[in-house]
């Protein structure tokens, strides 16, 4: 169970951040044998599956570096990229018991929405600049750290797990930081 929720976490935080990327690692690294994977990521080896995993990279490989855009892109994938983290977590779950199976679902969408959620309000905050470089910039951000954390993951997945959880413990701290000043200032405002 250990080994499975080090494989689950990192790659439900990955596909929270690019879903395609993180489909397309496990093909691939099925496909070509970079890394000994367990039976249940076989599924992710299918041509099919990588072809389209690659097209829909590519296009939000596009997508994500257009100002705006990227924020409608971000707001229908809030369903999509929960409901693949959700999935990658119970295909890194198998073969589990039905609990185990339904824990694995709930913990995979809960991280898969958490990185969502950062990434789609922290793109927000950015397509207010004037410039179009932080867009870019924390576009390829994202793909590196989804592709490299999924790449590591099924390599390393303690050490894959580890950096996940640390990153969501930055994100909590962050979020808890911004709600604080959030109430103070709109506590400030009632009182004028």
């Amino acid at each position: 169970m250990t080994t499975a929720l080090a494989y689950a976490i990192p790659l439900a935080f990955a596909s929270g951040l690019n879903l395609y990327a993180t489909v397309a690692v496990l093909g691939l690294s099925s496909h070509f044998g970079l890394v000994a994977l367990p039976d249940q990521f076989r599924a992710f080896d299918n041509p099919i599956v990588i072809g389209v995993a690659l097209v829909m990279y590519a296009v939000e490989f596009v997508a994500d570096k257009v100002p705006w855009f990227d924020s409608v892109w971000d707001a229908v994938h809030t369903v999509v990229r929960p409901i693949g983290g959700a999935f990658v977590a119970v295909t890194a779950m198998a073969p589990a018991s039905p609990m185990a199976t339904i824990l694995g679902a709930l913990v995979g969408g809960s991280v898969a929405f958490t990185t969502h959620a950062a990434k789609a309000s922290t793109r927000g905050v950015a397509n207010a600049s004037p410039e179009p470089f932080s867009n870019w910039f924390l576009s390829f951000i994202e793909d590196i750290v989804a592709a490299g954390l999924s790449y590591i993951a099924l390599a390393h997945p303690l050490v894959a797990a580890t950096i996940a959880i640390v990153l969501l413990a930055a994100i909590g701290l962050f979020a808890s930081i911004i709600v604080r000043a959030l109430r103070r200032r709109f506590a400030r405002e009632i009182r004028q």
